[in-house]
């Protein structure tokens, strides 16, 4: 017992652990009752050093079985070359192993380093016969790299190929099965006159193919077309059951487009028709079977096309959707670990080359390269990116491809998942695999881990830096690692990058980074990044005015710049609120302490409203005098209208919270002025107050709906104290309202606090202020329908509780009349709806776009619901409520309209409500109609969280049909 776990632990001081470890050992003859056997020692070793030794015994054992074991036993004992390449593909490669094991000489192709030639192989041969031959042939080749590629991982002294020429061998292979199965497809159909080009694309036509890719074509015909298009479809199909997918989907039209194509007929195509996203391909574009002289003139039609691509309309358009399709396409639990198309992927670097070729290559000929490690050395040789950058991405983007290549080797299919961090057997294979070995005593997936990551982050910074680093450096008037970006090139990347007014950018970033002080450094750190997520909001030239007034503003604030070099996420959020917003800039320049929330999300977005208006009040009420007071609660209301507009934009509150905060804030403004106005009318008038005054919310303050441009409508009611006389009372109490009002409408720089008190009886003829007794009266002698109406919102917001409440409840008669409303008032109301429609949509507003009294706006549902309540809510308390939805909600429980008409109701209100929210936000004033059109459609689509590649149009067609359906519902249930 005790020598079988002596042999156990011997085995496994080789990395063997699989339990049949032993046995396959003797059977190879490497293996006795003392350990190795005499000779067997360097095998060991070599086992030991594959990335799977178990895996590669098990190919070793299975070898055994089925090949002249002692020719290769012999073989492996004297040939350290053919030792490393065999031990290494086992152990990487199950997929690679069935192929030897298949084939049992092919291991002999190991040994000698040649193998088949594939168009002499199907040279005569058609059908299965051809495939069967072209696969194993194919195959074989394929062994051959992975040997050569792999090899120095077991045999340290076997040289290490370069990524580069990896992929230069299987692009020269995958060229070489092209031309194999078109020879396959013309021995088919025979002979012919067609003439037929196959031009390679992506990977294939860059000379950087993966182990396992499509392989991407277009093809040019001429003569006889029907015979090119079998030839083509043809040689796809023989080169996809043997070899790999041949994807023919970059042609003109795509999958929809014809097969084969003339020369003419291409051309045609390209120059007018082709999107951006095409001449993008084209960069790699060149030819590699069929009729070369064809294929060139092809080239010589293209390439032009190619660099003129950046001067065509809709460029920038295409390219940020193209920008967009490297990460929107990967599931968020996946993100991290694709190695193609995540944040810090191979798609990064691609993306990033490419556009810049397309940029400068138009005057540099040096950058019209296919390959993108070239093209990438050619940028960085020619100054357009720094040379450490480039080399930088280079050795990333090597290590990213490498990884890419050793996962797809191991089951020879197509992936780009790096392993998850718990599955340690894979990270440790995968680790291996790569070259990667224990250091600092950190394990193998330890390291690889470590730099993954490393890389990856590396990739997305340089990402960014590799735009806009020589953009700053441009303007600079010092020359960086021999930059040589003129003016022309900045504005022209800026260009292609989304900015509609390039130089109107370079003088921003000029004016942000001119000087040797402090701040020009940081803002020379800060700005590569923020350039790059400026140009993914809809305005990036407005984005980056705002950025820039909003760092003069707060040049003298210590920490502002100190947030934004240590705070990632505050970058982000900034530039997704400057670019999509004109009022958070300068609401924020103004209120600078909400740019420290924007690192916390529950400080920006969850504070209770009742402790925000609580806090107001207690700091106003500070200030003795009353334009203090006023002062200081415009100071805080511009601090909370920040906030909240900020986490609105964000999408961190729900429409129904934002309006909740909103008004909110403006009952604490009301309660503080109204109290600092008593205060300071109190001592004139003797030093006690001569009445009690309550403030009475009405629309969408009493509603708690407010918006960021609404009003305060208001009543203002008073009560004589002390014996005092009504007359006194209502003095008293005006000259106080009219101190506050006077106070809070003076010119300033935040955004206005109108008290409108044009719903009060009378009108704007009737009193400011009247008594709890005045108002009964009129109500109860005077008062029309409409103004029962206006009722429903009534509710108390500020000053004595007891008056407000008195006031709320003597109003209830008449806002929900016993026995509810007759035909004729119903009639009424209706007259005045049909009035309102016709006469107070303003000029030139489209009804079909304009939130508050278009067809389905916020008037058409809010009208609805106060018919129900008018008629119903003196037998259903339920729809007593200020509130819209409160009352809708209530009005479908009661069933007086059914569960999807208030679905609908629902739906097109907050849609109405929110839209109108982030108008006025996009705008920087009071709007009520949808943007229609350019640039301020898309940044209020942006805010309602429509994705940012979306066709904004979607969105207004959204918003039309919408409200369509809510104004329907009002036909059937406020007209009928």
């Amino acid at each position: 017992m005790a020598d079988r776990a002596r042999t156990v632990t011997s085995t496994a001081r080789f990395g063997l652990t699989d339990d049949r470890a032993d046995a396959a050992l003797r059977a190879a003859g490497w293996w006795g009752d003392g350990g190795p056997v005499q000779g067997a020692e360097p095998m060991l070793t070599a086992l030991s050093r594959s990335p799977d030794p178990d895996l590669a015994l098990r190919g070793i054992d299975r070898m055994r079985e089925c090949v002249a074991w002692a020719d290769l036993e012999a073989a492996l004992r004297d040939d350290t070359a053919l030792r490393g390449k065999l031990m290494a593909v086992l152990g990487a490669s199950t997929a690679l192993a069935d192929f030897l094991v298949a084939n049992p000489d092919a291991w002999r192709s190991v040994r000698t380093g040649t193998g088949p030639d594939l168009v002499s192989t199907v040279d005569g041969l058609t059908g299965a016969d051809a495939v069967k031959a072209l696969r194993a042939a194919y195959r074989e080749r394929l062994l051959l790299i992975a040997a050569d590629d792999l090899g120095h991982l077991v045999e340290p002294d076997l040289p290490e190929p370069a990524y580069d020429d990896v992929a230069a061998r299987l692009t020269v292979l995958a060229e070489e099965a092209l031309r194999a199965a078109l020879v396959v497809a013309q021995t088919e159909i025979g002979p012919n006159d067609a003439r037929l080009a196959v031009i390679a694309m992506g990977k294939c036509g860059g000379r950087e193919l993966n182990y396992v890719s499509d392989v991407d074509v277009v093809f040019v015909g001429e003569d006889d077309l029907d015979v090119a298009t079998r030839l083509a479809s043809r040689m796809m199909t023989v080169a996809g059951s043997a070899c790999f997918e041949v994807d023919a989907a970059l042609r003109p039209e795509g999958k929809a487009g014809a097969l084969v194509r003339t020369l003419d007929g291409h051309t045609a195509y390209y120059r007018r028709w082709a999107r951006t996203w095409e001449f993008q391909a084209l960069l790699k574009a060149r030819p590699v079977a069929g009729d070369a002289a064809l294929g060139e003139a092809y080239l010589d039609v293209v390439r032009p096309m190619v660099w003129t691509a950046a001067d065509r309309d809709g460029f920038v358009a295409d390219v940020q959707q193209m920008r967009r399709r490297v990460e929107d396409h990967v599931p968020a639990e996946l993100v991290e670990r694709e190695l193609k198309l995540g944040r810090g992927g191979l798609r990064d670097v691609e993306f990033a080359v490419q556009l810049l070729q397309l940029v400068h290559g138009r005057s540099d000929e040096t950058l019209r390269l296919g390959s993108t490690t070239a093209a990438l050395a050619a940028l960085g040789a020619g100054g357009y990116v720094g040379r450490a950058d480039a080399a930088g991405l280079g050795e990333s983007y090597r290590f990213l491809r490498t990884l890419e290549h050793r996962l797809q080797l191991q089951k020879l299919r197509r992936t780009h998942l790096f392993p998850e961090e718990n599955n340690l057997v894979d990270l440790r294979w995968l680790a291996r695999a790569a070259g990667i070995r224990p250091d600092r005593g950190r394990a193998e997936e330890q390291v690889l881990l470590s730099e993954f990551r490393r890389q990856a982050n590396r990739v997305r910074r340089l990402h960014e830096k590799l735009f806009y680093r020589p953009l700053l450096e441009s303007v600079a008037k010092v020359p960086t690692e021999a930059l040589r970006l003129t003016a022309s090139e900045a504005a022209a990347r800026l260009g292609a990058l989304g900015y509609a007014s390039p130089q109107g950018a370079l003088n921003h970033i000029s004016a942000l980074t001119s000087g040797v002080s402090r701040r020009a450094a940081i803002q020379g750190a800060l700005l590569p990044v923020l350039l790059d997520l400026l140009a993914q909001t809809p305005d990036p030239d407005g984005g980056l005015l705002s950025y820039r007034k909003m760092s003069e503003a707060l040049a003298t604030t210590p920490w502002y710049l100190r947030l934004l070099r240590d705070e990632g996420a505050v970058v982000e959020r900034i530039a997704q609120l400057l670019g999509t917003s004109k009022l958070v800039p300068e609401m924020v320049a103004r209120a600078p302490e909400v740019l420290r929330l924007l690192a916390d999300t529950d400080e920006l977005a969850g504070r209770d409203p009742a402790e925000v208006a609580m806090s107001l009040r207690t700091a106003v009420a500070r200030h003795r005098d009353l334009h203090s007071a006023v002062t200081a609660a415009r100071s805080l209301r511009r601090h909370e209208l920040a906030r909240i507009a900020c986490a609105d934009l964000l999408g961190l509150m729900e429409t129904p919270a934002v309006c909740r905060a909103l008004s909110s804030v403006w009952v604490a403004v009301l309660q503080s002025a109204l109290a600092a106005a008593e205060r300071e009318k109190s001592v004139e008038y003797g030093g006690w107050p001569k009445a009690k005054i309550a403030i009475i919310g009405m629309g969408r303050l009493g509603g708690a709906e407010l918006g960021y441009g609404s009003d305060a409508d208001v009543l203002f009611v008073c009560e004589a104290v002390d014996g005092g006389s009504d007359d006194e009372a209502v003095k008293f109490a005006s000259t106080v309202v009219e101190s506050m009002r006077r106070a809070l409408g003076s010119p300033s720089q935040d955004p206005p606090l109108e008290v409108d008190v044009g719903l009060r009886p009378q009108g704007r003829q009737g009193p400011l202020v009247r008594t709890l007794t005045s108002y009964i009266a009129y109500y109860r002698q005077w008062s029309e329908v409409w103004e029962a109406q206006a009722l429903l919102r009534a509710a108390f917001v500020a000053g004595d509780a007891d008056l407000g409440s008195r006031f709320i409840a003597a109003i209830e008669e008449f806002r929900y009349p016993r026995g509810g409303l007759d035909s004729t008032s119903v009639r009424e109301i209706r007259r005045i709806k049909a009035r309102v429609d016709n006469e107070r949509l303003p000029r030139g507003a489209d009804p079909a776009t304009h939130t508050k009294l278009g067809r389905g706006g916020l008037a058409d549902i809010e009208w609805t619901v106060q018919l129900l309540q008018l008629q119903h809510a003196h037998e259903i308390p339920a729809l007593r409520t200020p509130r819209t939805l409160e009352g809708l909600a209530a009005a479908q429980e009661a069933e007086l309209i059914t569960p999807a008409d208030a679905a609908e109701l629902r739906a097109a209100w907050l849609l109405a409500t929110s839209v109108r929210n982030a108008a006025t936000l996009v705008r920087g004033k009071q709007s009520d109609q949808v943007p229609t059109s350019g640039r301020e459609l898309l940044a209020v689509a942006t805010a309602l969280g429509y994705p940012s590649d979306a066709d904004p149009g979607e969105f207004l067609d959204a918003y039309r049909r919408m409200t369509r359906r809510a104004r329907a519902v009002v036909e059937r249930v406020f007209y009928d």
